[in-house]
Order: structure tokens, then C-alpha cells, then sequence
């Protein structure tokens, strides 16, 4: 199973190629808010609990976000893996989150981030809000609030994968298909110099 953290500022093209990744490696897209708002409306268990808490105006605990990742891994336990968006943001949500890969006998492959500068993430980002009527899009002080977050969210989480020689930074400006290219080069990479899991490495001597 291939899982893969992208991680990218607003405006970097993370979304164009993380659909040119999902159909390249049969991956599943998995991003929190998406995740958290599907939830919601199953009205599971775990989507009541958070819904009361962002009711009350608080945030959704890590565990509950983690719970969540667990329920998508095992409804999605055929798919060639997974596409981590917008998690994990601090170094405590990685631990957690690669303790919860090791119950499932696999791994994070790697995180890749797309560089881009910030008075080009700014540029691409009015000109989108020309026509995404986000708010956010079309406002520069918020776009730039939005950027700074994002660097010093990606510091703390780049640095914990570095230390697992998991972390790779592309440059995010070019064409669409050279990015993609470059990519899918480090991903192939990170597959083949990957180690066997436990459970993986036990089925083989058995059998």
C-alpha cells in the first residue's frame, strides 16, 4: 500500500496533481474536512462528537481526526493506498498518525511538499478568486495570513519525516506535467527503497 503525505501552500497546484496521483497509483484522496463533514452527515458516532464540539466552537481532537482516518483506511482496504491532504500539521498528529499506519501493517511512503514563492502564491491566488467566489481567495492580507500558517505548520511536520528520510521539497512552478513527473520519480523511489512491514515480512516466512 502506497500513502503519501502532499502538502503545499494555497495556491501551490497541490489539487491538480494529487487527481493526477489518484489515478496514477489508484490512490483515495483523504482530506480531514472532507472526512470530518462526511461523518457529520452518517451521523456517526464519531461525527456527532465532533460536530458537538465545533458547535461549542472548539477544535476536533486529534484522536477523533485519527479515528476518522481509521474508519476511511478500512472501508477503503482495497485501494492501492492513500493521499494524506492537510494532515498531519503538527509532529504529534505524524505520531499518531504512524502508529495508526503500523495497526494497518504499512507506512507513510514518503511527504512531499511543493515550493512555491509567496508573491506568486499570492498572484495565482487573486486570480483564482476571480472566479472561485472564495473569499479567502480574493483578499491578500488573508491570503498572505494563510501562507504564514501554512509554513510554520509544514516546519515542525517537514522536520519530523526528514529524520525518517521521508521528506522531499519540489519546486511547485513549472508545467503541470514536469512537476507531475518529478513527483511520481520520488514516489517510485521511495516504493522501491521502502522496507517490509512486520506483517509483511512474517507472511513471506511462513510461507
Amino acid at each position: 500500500m502506497l500513502n503519501i503525505v502532499l502538502f503545499g501552500p494555497p495556491g501551490a497546484g497541490k489539487g491538480t496533481q494529487s487527481q493526477k496521483l489518484i489515478a496514477q497509483y489508484n490512490l483515495v484522496h483523504l482530506s480531514t474536512g472532507d472526512l470530518l463533514r462526511a461523518q457529520i452527515t452518517q451521523g456517526t458516532e464519531l461525527g456527532l462528537t465532533a460536530k458537538k464540539l465545533m458547535d461549542e466552537g472548539l477544535l476536533v481532537p486529534d484522536a477523533v481526526v485519527i479515528g476518522m482516518i481509521g474508519s476511511a483506511l478500512k472501508d477503503n482496504s482495497q485501494a492501492g493506498g492513500f493521499i494524506f491532504d492537510g494532515f498531519p500539521r503538527t509532529v504529534a498528529q505524524a505520531e499518531s498518525l504512524d502508529r495508526l499506519m503500523a495497526e494497518h501493517n504499512t507506512q507513510i511512503a514518503c511527504m512531499i511538499a511543493l515550493e512555491v514563492q509567496e508573491e506568486e502564491l499570492v498572484t495565482r491566488l487573486l486570480e483564482r478568486g476571480k472566479t472561485s467566489n472564495r473569499p479567502d481567495d480574493q483578499d491578500e492580507t488573508k491570503i498572505r495570513r494563510r501562507v504564514t500558517v501554512y509554513n510554520t505548520e509544514t516546519a515542525q511536520v517537514a522536520g519530523y519525516y526528514a529524520t525518517q528520510n521521508k521528506f522531499h521539497a519540489l519546486n511547485g512552478i513549472g508545467a503541470i506535467e514536469d512537476i507531475f513527473g518529478q513527483i511520481c520519480g520520488l514516489i517510485d523511489q521511495n516504493k522501491a527503497a521502502a522496507p517490509e512491514t512486520p506483517a509483511a515480512a512474517t507472511k513471506e516466512v511462513k510461507a
